[in-house]
């Protein structure tokens, strides 16, 4: 336990330390809650990365603890609220930082000569954000939904349906597309925001389906060139490397990004300042949402509680929704959180309940596969 937190709770100490120094306890306070608000919302992204990761080889597992946590904590959580200053406000990136740093006095919105503060300009940039990060978590969600060749179910009663319906081809793509036309033509509030969600919405769905799309076509081609090597005689078998762990690796940082959208915005309901931003949604909440994904990994617990999976799709489907929601209605952050935790809590404790009323048969009708141990 300790090998696998150890060091995001030495990260979170670093953290705290440098934000006393740089803005004194109100910062660390603030840093810390961040952490915290970061964390318990983002159980659901630890369940999907373990998901995706236990697919792919231990160096790209590292790639993604390592180079992956750097993306998360400065391309996120730091340049990413700069980016967008740089670019809807047409700031250079210096001009933007020194927005950031300096904002206007008592918390007002607009500088006295009538300029948008860094918190306005950010907050003013939530729609094309929801609707790319809602779409591309909606296309996640519906593939998973509608995949008929998913034996086991958790909420039988709707998910056999839609399997059913889900055996129509590029059905997900469908249900997509419609709900970003009507988010597009009934969220928006004017005609160039509406524009605008249109644009980005369909960005999200195009990420989605050519990052996966990839991933899953170099991992078949990879699959069919060992299964030839095994047929011309005995060699070192391949893992998901090249080209197909690449691309799942590109699949996670997307689908990390577009779950930090709400978290990166949200976090400005607390404070605008980047760095204080960056401590607590990246040093600290980044870290422990790693550490958890790894420790889901080595011990097998995706194996184990076969319906931790259902909920955190189900999840990720709710935060899609409130995604696209928002655009034109603020939704608390506190509920977006509950929902999540609710629907992994609840398929928790569904798995529980199956794997003591099947006993030791449970083992036959889900194999619980063997923990691995990752090298961070």
């Amino acid at each position: 336990m300790f090998r696998i937190f150890g060091l995001s709770f030495f990260i979170t100490v670093i953290a705290l330390v440098v934000a006393f120094f740089y803005g004194g306890p109100q910062a660390l306070v603030l840093t810390l809650i961040l952490g915290i608000l970061e964390v318990s919302l983002s159980f659901d992204n630890a369940v999907i990365n373990a998901t995706v990761l236990q697919r792919m080889s231990h160096f790209w597992q590292r790639m993604f603890l390592t180079v992956g946590v750097l993306i998360a904590v400065f391309g996120m959580r730091l340049v990413f609220p700069l980016a967008i200053v740089w670019i809807t406000a047409g700031l250079d990136p210096v001009k933007a930082m020194d927005l950031a740093l300096n904002p206007p006095a008592d918390g007002a919105k607009y500088f006295a000569d009538g300029s948008a503060s860094y918190e306005t300009l950010i907050t003013a940039a939530h729609p094309q954000i929801a609707a790319f990060g809602g779409m591309f978590l909606l296309m996640l969600f519906l593939d998973f939904i509608f995949d008929g060749e998913r034996e086991l179910t958790w909420l039988s009663w709707v998910e056999r349906p839609l399997q059913k319906i889900g055996e129509l081809d590029r059905f997900p793509i469908v249900v997509a597309l419609v709900a970003l036309v009507v988010t597009g033509t009934l969220a928006a509030h004017t005609v160039d925001e509406s524009k605008t969600v249109f644009i980005a919405g369909i960005l999200g769905t195009v990420t989605y389906l050519v990052v996966n799309g990839l991933g899953e076509f170099f991992h078949v081609e990879e699959m069919e060139e060992e299964a030839e090597r095994a047929r011309s005689g005995p060699s070192e078998l391949a893992k998901v490397t090249g080209k197909a762990a690449f691309f799942l690796f590109l699949y996670l940082e997307v689908l990390d990004a577009s779950f930090s959208f709400d978290g990166v915005i949200g976090a400005f309901a607390i404070t605008a300042d980047p760095i204080i931003i960056a401590l607590g949604l990246g040093f600290i909440g980044a870290m422990f949402v790693r550490s958890l994904t790894v420790y889901l990994v080595e011990k097998g617990t995706l194996s184990e509680y076969v319906y931790l999976e259902h909920g955190a799709h189900w999840a990720i489907g709710a935060l899609a929704g409130i995604l696209l929601f928002s655009i034109h209605t603020e939704v608390p952050e506190v509920v977006t959180g509950l929902i999540g935790v609710v629907l992994i809590l609840a398929a928790l404790g569904s798995s529980i309940v199956r794997n003591r009323r099947e006993g030791d048969g449970a083992e036959g009708d889900a194999p619980v596969s063997a923990p691995q141990q990752i090298d961070a």
